[in-house]
C-alpha cells in the first residue's frame, strides 16, 4: 500500500510517501521504501515516478490522498477520488432509514410480550439506617410532652 507518513514538527505537517504492508501502520516506521514527499503548506510534491510505477505494477494500492496526488502528477490516469467524508449523504440516509426503522420496531413490538412490572417483593427494602432516622410517632409525642 502506498500511503502518507507524517513527519515534521507540531503544527508544521509534512509527509513522506511510503510503501508499506497494509497491516502495518505508517507510524511504526516499518515501511518498505520511501517513494516521495509531500508538503501541503508549500504545495511541494516530490515523487519517484519509476519506483511508484514499479510498486503499482506489483499490486500496491494507493490511499485516497496519495491516489489524488498521483493523478495530479499524471502518474496515474484515473479520475480523482472523493476522500472527504460526506455529511450530506449521511443526513440524507438518516431520515430515509428512520421511517423504515420505526416500521420495523412496530412490527417487532407486536409479537413480543409486554415487560412485566417488578413485583413488590423485588423492590428494594428500606435499609435499617433509613428506618432509624425517621422518628416514630410515639417518640415525637413523648418529646413534645417533655418539652412543655
Amino acid at each position: 500500500m502506498i500511503r502518507l507518513q507524517r513527519v515534521g514538527r507540531k503544527n508544521d505537517p509534512s509527509f513522506r510517501v511510503v510503501v508499506t504492508e497494509k497491516t502495518k501502520s505508517p507510524q511504526s516506521g516499518g515501511f518498505l521504501e520511501i517513494v516521495g514527499s509531500y508538503d501541503p503548506r508549500k504545495d511541494r510534491v516530490q515523487l519517484k515516478n519509476e519506483r511508484i510505477q514499479h510498486w503499482l505494477s506489483h499490486g500496491a494500492k494507493a490511499s485516497g490522498t496519495v491516489h489524488n496526488i498521483l493523478v495530479n502528477a499524471k502518474i496515474v490516469n484515473a479520475p480523482k477520488m472523493d476522500v472527504l467524508p460526506s455529511i450530506k449523504k449521511k443526513e440524507a440516509e438518516t431520515p430515509a432509514e428512520a421511517p423504515k426503522a420505526e416500521g420495523a420496531t412496530e412490527e417487532k413490538a407486536a409479537p413480543e410480550t409486554p415487560k412485566e412490572e417488578p413485583k413488590p417483593e423485588e423492590q428494594p427494602k428500606a435499609t435499617p439506617q433509613e428506618e432509624t432516622t425517621q422518628p416514630t410517632p410515639e417518640v415525637t409525642a413523648g418529646k413534645e410532652k417533655e418539652g412543655e
